[in-house]
């Protein structure tokens, strides 16, 4: 480990995928499954509503992929427009941000544990594990193979576990205040992320 991530008495670092390594999806991505779902073209407030609303079982591993795009619809989709909202929707999460990356790959060589825990259903999370930067990682976690989803604590627990490391000794990094909240209350420090890369270099490096 580097003297700049001693000097923070950092042991590990938790992050999450999705608005700190992941970009968040265009509207013309959402625009794109909305198409797909063969929703209504003036209708994507509500596509994103119903999106949303059955989101948290599926992340957390409690509905196949089929159940999940039924409840959304209000219908089943066949065999061949599953497929095709699946991809769309995994293409949505699957853009990242290089800055982030460059952050991560620089923590990396230092010797700092990095670990990641990110509410994902179970395809994504194939797809996330097959992507390069997923070898920065000493482990992933993900909801659906931890059947719970953040900011429950057993999500959590399950991260430290990974880290091997004393609470306050590991960094929290996530998008989402209630997210980091969450962590607080279990001791870990947490950095709520706001996009901006150098917020999450400086606390990597700097003293806490």
């Amino acid at each position: 480990m580097t003297p700049a991530a001693a000097q923070a008495g950092l042991d590990a670092v938790i992050l999450d995928y999705n608005g700190v390594i992941g970009l968040q999806p265009t509207t013309d991505q959402w625009l794109r499954l909305a198409h797909t779902a063969l929703w209504p073209d003036d209708g994507l407030p509500a596509f994103q509503n119903a999106f949303w609303n059955a989101r948290s079982a599926y992340d957390a591993g409690q509905l196949s992929d089929l159940a999940y795009w039924a409840t959304v619809l209000g219908h089943h989709p066949g065999a061949r427009r599953l497929r095709e909202l699946r991809d769309a929707d995994t293409d949505m999460w699957t853009s990242t941000d290089d800055r982030v990356v460059d952050v991560l790959h620089h923590a990396h060589e230092s010797g700092l544990p990095l670990v990641l825990l990110s509410n994902a259903p179970r395809h994504l999370s194939d797809v996330l594990d097959r992507h390069p930067w997923r070898r920065l990682m000493t482990h992933a976690c993900y909801s659906a193979r931890l059947q719970v989803c953040k900011p429950d604590p057993a999500a959590y627990q399950q991260a430290m576990n990974a880290t091997g490391a004393d609470p306050d000794r590991v960094l929290f990094v996530d998008d989402r205040a209630d997210n980091c909240h969450a962590a607080r209350r279990l001791g870990l420090r947490t950095l709520h992320y706001t996009g901006r890369p150098t917020d999450l270099a400086a606390a990597l490096q700097s003293p806490n």
